[in-house]
């Protein structure tokens, strides 16, 4: 589905595959875009558990091997997505629009490099920014997920065999890094368990979701408990303690008064359907 979206939106992208899947995927998706794991990520990746390679390591050792790849290839930042976002939109004037260039990622990218200490951005789910609801353009120190814009030369990498997201957010917010979670731009992600293969076929359908709350626990127990919700297990964070990381805006940077809309025009998009 992400790479759907990507291919509408004109960007760029590649899709990191393990070597087995290889003609799989090239059946599908040109090979140009095609990236195999170095599958070493996987031996040395800390699951934070004593399971080793006995079960799937999630997603995590790829991310990692995706940061090494980035700046291998001289990049500052990189993004990070996982396979199931449908869509991705601008929230403006109560309307979600699904938007059709990369200017999208654009606004966010140039956002965070104002700052001095921003280490992890990206847009918020759109079942979380119900468009009939204030909501502020930014929520800052909070969880990011599923899209995530990395700040390369951070001392952080990604662990856990589950939530390995939520663990990275907080090892960076303990530390005194800032997130940013975008409201104004967001990604339209599948729900968990919705969609085959993935940590639903690895993980969910074999287990369920209280190991995955677990864990969460386990590696932050002071900002973390488990909780029972919408018929099943969830871990819920509390990132009250964070509202004291402040940005730090960068000492060359000078804020313009007018807004830049990145070139983005509403417009009507052929066979239904609106968007940026």
């Amino acid at each position: 589905m992400t790479v759907k979206a990507l291919q509408t939106m004109g960007c760029d992208f590649l899709v990191v595959i393990e070597k087995q899947e290889y003609a799989q995927y090239a059946s599908v998706i040109d090979e140009k875009h095609l990236l195999v794991l170095d599958e070493s990520y996987k031996e040395k990746y800390d699951t934070c558990d004593d399971l080793g390679l006995t079960k799937s390591v999630g997603p995590g050792a790829a991310r990692n091997f995706i940061w090494d790849h980035s700046i291998a290839n001289g990049h500052k930042w990189h993004w990070t997505m996982d396979d199931n976002i449908r869509s991705f939109q601008r929230l403006n004037h109560n309307n979600k629009n699904r938007v059709r260039t990369g200017a999208f990622f654009r606004v966010m990218e140039d956002f965070c490099d104002r700052y001095e200490n921003v280490a992890m951005a990206g847009p918020n789910y759109a079942m979380f920014a119900p468009r009939k609801k204030k909501k502020n353009p930014l929520t800052f120190n909070t969880r990011i997920y599923s899209c995530n814009l990395i700040r390369n030369d951070v001392p952080f990498r990604w662990r856990g065999r589950y939530n390995e997201d939520t663990i990275l957010s907080l090892d960076m917010l303990k530390r005194g890094w800032c997130t940013i979670q975008f409201n104004a731009f967001l990604q339209e992600k599948m729900n968990t368990q919705k969609v085959k293969g993935g940590n639903t076929a690895e993980f969910y359908a074999k287990e369920g979701t209280m190991p995955k709350s677990a864990m969460q626990v386990k590696v932050h127990p002071d900002v973390s408990k488990i909780v029972f919700k919408f018929g099943r297990w969830h871990h819920h964070v509390d990132y009250r303690r964070f509202r004291s990381n402040k940005l730090k805006l960068k000492k060359s940077v000078e804020i313009p008064d007018e807004p830049n809309e990145y070139g983005m025009e509403l417009k009507k998009i052929p066979k239904g359907g609106r968007g940026c």
